[in-house]
């Protein structure tokens, strides 16, 4: 089946169905909005490609009897006692930049571009941030 295009919000709401229905198979949705476009795309298809684009990074270190988990670049860090501890707080830190991301931060110049980075959290469950953040397969 091919691509499926919109040129307009009303056209796309007349074939929903059709419009998610290629999603969920991976083929190109799209719908116009004045000058822009949208794409229409499956949720976990999208967080899987991005897990595999947007490498944690993250680094883990022992110190003062406990962990400290931070990722360069991103101004979240998260300690704990033990390893999985500090992870688990790291994915909280996480869900706490994404919230502040959405709210402020996303026209900042130092931080608009963690678009794919705040997609990948807001779309993962805690256990696939954990996977992610250790370096688990997506």
């Amino acid at each position: 089946m091919p691509a499926v295009h919109y040129e307009s919000y009303t056209q796309a709401r007349a074939h929903l169905k059709d419009l998610l229905d290629a999603a969920d198979e991976g083929r190109v949705a799209t719908v116009r909005r004045d000058s822009g476009r949208a794409a229409v795309v499956d949720v976990e298809r999208l967080r899987r490609y991005l897990a595999l684009v947007c490498p944690s990074k993250a680094q883990v270190v022992a110190e003062a009897g406990g962990w400290s988990v931070f990722i360069p670049g991103l101004p979240v860090a998260a300690d704990g006692a033990t390893f999985d501890e500090a992870i688990g707080e790291m994915v909280q830190a996480l869900r706490e930049y994404v919230e502040d991301w959405q709210d402020r931060l996303r026209t900042a110049p130092n931080h608009q571009d963690h678009w794919g980075l705040v997609q990948l959290i807001a779309l993962s469950e805690d256990q696939q941030v954990r996977d992610w953040l250790v370096g688990a397969a997506p």
